[in-house]
């Protein structure tokens, strides 16, 4: 690729590549193996993985599901699960930036040609489904109320004197909700969501405030981008382990 650049500016996208490369090779391997993502009360936990929640299926391993079932779904419920965050993430602004400089080489970087003869932008299938990042987004902030719920409900822990405690299985997953929170409320499309189509904020005090309140944190989405993105599978890994009786979840009870 013709520059004339001398820097090592293809080190962030291999980077990208691999860090992007090894999240959705783990993602993939967890949603298929189905098992060891629930710790329960015969741990005195009640610990879910993120791959894992809402527990949708009749599969769902007994204390998992808090939920209406599927009864015909006999796989994995991951797959029923991930679509939603992951489209969310394939349509994210930051992120089509981030995979189309390291896997598509469009172009790898600034200053750098384009390791295509040709552009047609977004405007072809299957880009054309980038405009559907709006949509995923409200189904991200779905998810986003059930890993709180699950952050909140990993206080619990059944069959100690009080029920309740701390443990850090509980941190992780409270973790790993405020990120994702961060990640959905510094994203482009809740920017412009809550103040992107006023013509005069005067007469939008209101959205003005929450406009500018996002402003600091759309700043950040590309930390935030990767901060969620990694912790969220070290969320999984981590209840992954506990369940599996690999690690044991410290921890103490009111």
């Amino acid at each position: 690729m013709a520059t004339l650049r001398t820097d090592r500016y293809w080190v962030q996208p291999v980077v990208t590549f691999v860090v992007l490369t090894s999240f959705v090779a783990y993602a993939s391997w967890a949603a298929f193996v189905n098992k060891n993502y629930f710790v329960g009360s015969e741990a005195h936990r009640n610990l879910i993985s993120p791959f894992y929640s809402p527990c949708l299926t009749a599969s769902c391993v007994p204390g998992a599901s808090h939920t209406a079932t599927i009864s015909w779904w006999t796989i994995s419920p991951a797959l029923l699960i991930l679509i939603f965050p992951l489209g969310f993430r394939m349509t994210c602004y930051y992120y089509r930036k981030a995979y189309y400089r390291s896997f598509w080489l469009a172009p790898p970087a600034c200053a750098v040609s384009d390791g295509h003869g040709s552009y047609t932008g977004e405007s072809r299938f299957p880009l054309l489904l980038q405009n559907a990042h709006r949509y995923f987004f409200y189904f991200g902030l779905i998810f986003n109320v059930i890993l709180t719920i699950d952050a909140v409900v990993a206080f619990q822990q059944p069959g100690t004197p009080s029920g309740i405690g701390i443990s850090v299985g509980t941190v992780v997953l409270v973790v790993n909700a405020t990120l994702l929170w961060l990640y959905s409320l510094s994203c482009h499309a809740c920017r412009h969501l809550c103040g992107g189509g006023v013509k005069q904020f005067s007469k939008a005090p209101i959205r003005h405030k929450i406009w500018k309140a996002l402003t600091p944190l759309n700043g950040k989405h590309m930390l935030f981008a990767w901060m969620s993105l990694v912790f969220v599978a070290f969320t999984d890994l981590y209840v992954r382990l506990v369940a599996s009786g690999a690690i044991h979840d410290y921890g103490f009870h009111f």
